[in-house]
């Protein structure tokens, strides 16, 4: 039996929270890292209760199954009963565990690269808060000595079977019925049970690049290869649309017949329109179009992660929806379609936004690149610099707000003086012009991100690209 201080344990391992759990690298998280992280969560929100049952699912990452076997070890020692789900997306293992009252462990690094992995944890209400983070690391446990064995536990599929049903059961089953549908499937859990939901609703599916390697797919960041690989499958296939996730399945990726990939918050945005939404909670990184359209009765912004926009969900009564930039859509009470009302399930999916996308084109007979034309014309883009450390990233905000050649040096008097500076998340500047350009360290991984917004697609781009080349630059990367 070993004691972990769970603060201490993080300062050693490297292996801490970030706005989506607890990540790090492959290397340090070994099995007693991971152990003392689940006895950590069911001891310090005090969730284990003998014979409770907790859910635990995974990704297609080669580290995952042994990240697995910890996590299952540990809550046996904290007398508890292992609900493995399987491999499966992270919003099918929320919705079976809010559904059957039992905490979750999901086991996935998202969209970050294949040499690190995460945990994210569940209460039975949905997403742990910051304040049960705080708790959490808070916590000292005895870890107990194990072996692992390499044997997994055996597979309960009821979770994987709700959350197909869910849709299935929301959209009328000839609703795709002549649309020619590609499933950009990479390693992405969701590429089987989004198959079987799309053939259901009577899509003629194609497979699109399924691999056994993983590939870590950022929807904020879409790289340029995967850009082309949109317009060629498009053009090749005769697809009236593309749909993809990261790595875990709640996020989605969409493109339309030309192939061009849709952004995450305009996704979200016409999602919470065809749903019916009267508040939508999204954060600060988000489209203003958002305000501008005019749709919502009220826009809450907050700061970047779903823990924050659950929150602000949580304050905004019946009919609220909540989305973020990478496309992630959290269905609060009150939402529906017509005369089926949808449950909630507070925290992101994929697979909604997708479906509500395809379903809205249809309904209104168009093609889905005419959806979004209904919108304010204004255009974000994103990008991150990669290996950019977090403290490199906090000096340079700090620069940029108190020193006018610090921010000369990256932009000039190209976009005129700052009119606005926001610090909900990062630097959020507004130019004279109108233009926005948000910097902001991942919280995920040694990154800086950069999202901007201007009124052209190309200038968005123009101002995310230059903007990181230039930090680049300064900083000799």
């Amino acid at each position: 039996m070993t004691t972990i201080n769970i603060q201490q344990m993080m300062a050693d391992s490297g292996v801490a929270f970030g706005t989506s759990g607890a990540r790090g690298l492959v290397s340090q998280m070994n099995a007693q890292v991971c152990a003392a992280y689940t006895l950590a969560f069911l001891h310090g929100l005090k969730l284990a209760e003998p014979g409770q049952k907790i859910a635990l699912g995974m990704d297609l990452r080669p580290s995952s199954p042994a990240i697995v076997r910890a996590c299952a070890v540990a809550i046996s020692q904290a007398d508890c009963e292992v609900d493995f789900c399987g491999a499966l997306p992270t919003p099918a293992l929320a919705l079976y565990a809010m559904t059957h009252n039992m905490p979750a462990i999901m086991v996935t690094g998202s969209h970050i690269p294949f040499d690190r992995n995460g945990i994210k944890f569940y209460r039975v209400e949905g997403e742990i808060s910051k304040a049960d983070e705080a708790a959490i690391t808070a916590s000292v446990v005895d870890v107990g000595d194990f072996e692992d064995d390499g044997i997994m536990p055996v597979v309960n599929p009821a979770a994987l079977e709700q959350f197909r049903k869910r849709y299935t059961d929301l959209f009328a089953a000839d609703l795709l019925t002549g649309w020619r549908i590609g499933i950009y499937e990479h390693s992405s859990v969701a590429r089987d049970c989004l198959r079987d939901i799309l053939q259901a609703l009577g899509a003629d599916v194609i497979s699109l690049s399924r691999t056994d390697t993983f590939v870590p797919i950022d929807t904020e960041a879409v790289s340029e290869e995967d850009r082309q690989r949109g317009l060629s499958w498009a053009k090749e296939y005769g697809l009236d649309a593309i749909i993809s996730t990261d790595g875990d399945g709640d996020r989605p990726l969409i493109a339309d017949e030309t192939g061009n990939w849709l952004r995450g918050d305009i996704v979200g945005l016409l999602c919470a329109k065809f749903l019916g939404a009267k508040t939508v909670v999204t954060p600060v990184s988000c489209n203003t179009a958002i305000e501008l359209s005019g749709l919502f009765e009220r826009v809450v912004r907050t700061r970047i992660g779903s823990p924050y926009v659950i929150a602000g969900m949580e304050q905004a009564g019946p009919g609220v929806a909540g989305f973020e930039a990478n496309g992630g859509f959290l269905a609060g009470p009150g939402l529906g379609i017509g005369e089926h009302s949808l449950a909630p399930l507070p925290t992101r999916d994929s697979v909604l936004p997708a479906l509500a996308l395809l379903a809205m084109a249809k309904q209104q007979g168009v093609k889905l690149s005419m959806l979004p034309t209904t919108l304010p014309k204004r255009y974000t883009a994103s990008d991150r610099l990669q290996n950019f450390q977090a403290s490199a990233s906090q000096t340079l905000l700090q620069q940029l707000q108190e020193d006018d050649k610090a921010y000369q040096a990256l932009w000039g008097t190209e976009l005129g003086t700052i009119k606005y500076q926001d610090t909900t998340d990062g630097l959020r500047l507004t130019f004279e012009n109108g233009e926005i350009v948000h910097l902001r360290p991942s919280g995920n991984a040694p990154e800086l991100r950069c999202y901007a917004e201007a009124n052209t697609v190309e200038r968005a781009q123009h101002l995310v690209a230059q903007s990181l080349h230039r930090i680049a630059e300064q900083a000799n990367i």
